[in-house]
């Protein structure tokens, strides 16, 4: 925890920090801050404090730690009834309302330190991926004036720059990318959420409306001496609909790979109950329980460890054999990332797309070559698969990704 003095994200007491972090002179607001006291930052609708806070969430949250909307809000309203110029109480404040489990301890001491303070608290440990920081720091009152008018305007400029950046590089091929642009694509990947279709369950729920339910209705008049008090109903529940993963880590689609398995830990972080995720090559291997780790670059090392085929060849006939065997694909969107290059026999590949294709609700093949101009399903696994997909899409750039996110919550 930062002690007090060492605290450039949030006003000290006797100084007035503006936005570029200096000391106001008296005359820029008519009134010099008595000694001991804290002006605070601005409440009002210039929203200091807000950008401060939400910044530093949005730091936690690209750090792997569930700082959401609802305990941003949380965070905000502590700090409410808290001395905004004292970092005990703002440490305190955000470690509360803003770390879920034990795991986002030193995460969250890590994104304190290097958002308000300039500094790690400790050293990062082998493994974990480095913080990405962006600092909003907190204008105040009588701060305004030309200087700030100035860099709000720079500031948006550099926004506005940022997000016509960013729109390029959503519809980028990820195989091009540099490692800095890969690396701002796994960031936006990370935040990929989306809700799921609910299907109906066989199993039921007391409910207000439906069909009555003897057995509840005939157990209460039991328990009442034989007499019918009420009659109780029931209706069926809802659960989302499953979605299973098979990713093609194999050579020719080793340019995408990684992608696709961050895009796959962000739908298992989404639903961890209703998704599966395996990887195909050489050999099928579950990697779910993998996925389920929130920080993005741990669940990366915790795959890879666990693939053992890596570049390999593909055999997806016999991987679509052996998947089927474990009855993970009847009712679920069964989605098939792969360029379709197929080492083995292409019409047991066709043969075991055409049992697929009966078992699940839906078959999503996702083919990066696809996003590409003149693109033709011409090789031979292909062609095998292609009368059994009902959703045939691109899968080369994060816009591809987003789309298919967006298709998977209404399947």
């Amino acid at each position: 925890m930062p002690e007090r003095g060492a605290f450039p994200g949030m006003p000290h007491h006797g100084a007035r920090p503006g936005v570029s972090g200096h000391t106001a002179s008296p005359g820029a607001s008519g009134h010099t801050a008595s000694p001991g006291t804290s002006p605070g930052p601005r409440r009002d609708g210039g929203g200091g404090l807000v950008a401060t806070v939400t910044g530093f969430a949005r730091t936690l949250r690209a750090a792997g730690v569930g700082a959401d909307h609802e305990r941003t809000q949380n965070m905000l309203r502590a700090l409410a009834v808290l001395d905004v110029a004292e970092p005990a109480d703002v440490y305190w404040a955000g470690r509360v309302t803003l770390c879920a489990s034990p795991d986002d301890l030193p995460r969250y001491d890590r994104c304190f330190e290097a958002y308000f303070a300039g500094r790690r608290a400790v050293p990062r440990p082998a493994g974990m991926p480095a913080v990405t920081v962006t600092r909003h720091m907190a204008a105040l009152d009588g701060d305004g004036g030309r200087d700030d008018d100035r860099d709000r305007d720079e500031d948006a400029e550099a926004a506005a720059a940022r997000a016509s950046r960013i729109e390029v590089l959503r519809h980028r091929d990820v195989a091009a990318l540099t490692p800095a642009e890969r690396a701002e694509i796994h960031r936006m990947l990370a935040l990929l959420a989306r809700g799921r279709e609910q299907r109906r369950s066989r199993r039921f729920s007391p409910a207000r409306r439906g069909p009555l339910d003897e057995r509840r209705t005939i157990r209460e008049a039991l328990r009442r001496g034989g007499e019918v008090a009420a009659l109780r109903r029931r209706a069926h529940r809802t659960r989302p609909r499953k979605v299973v993963l098979l990713i093609d880590v194999s050579g020719s689609m080793a340019p995408y790979a990684d992608t696709l398995l961050r895009l796959a830990h962000a739908l298992v972080r989404s639903e961890p109950r209703a998704t599966r995720a395996y990887t195909v090559g050489t050999r099928l291997t579950a990697v779910t329980a993998e996925l389920r780790h929130r920080d993005p670059g741990l669940a990366m090392n915790a795959v890879s460890a666990a693939i053992p085929d890596w570049s390999g060849g593909t055999r997806l006939g016999e991987e679509l054999k052996e998947f089927l065997a474990l009855h993970e694909a009847r009712g679920a969107t069964v989605v098939i990332a792969s360029d379709g290059w197929e080492r083995g026999d292409a019409g047991l590949l066709g043969a075991q797309m055409a049992r697929l294709s009966r078992l699940a609700h839906r078959v999503v093949w996702v083919n990066p070559h696809k996003g590409h101009e003149g693109y033709r399903p011409l090789t031979a696994g292909m062609r095998a698969a292609l009368p059994y997909i009902d959703d045939f899409v691109a899968g080369h750039s994060l816009a591809a990704y987003e789309e298919l996110a967006e298709r998977l919550s209404h399947a």
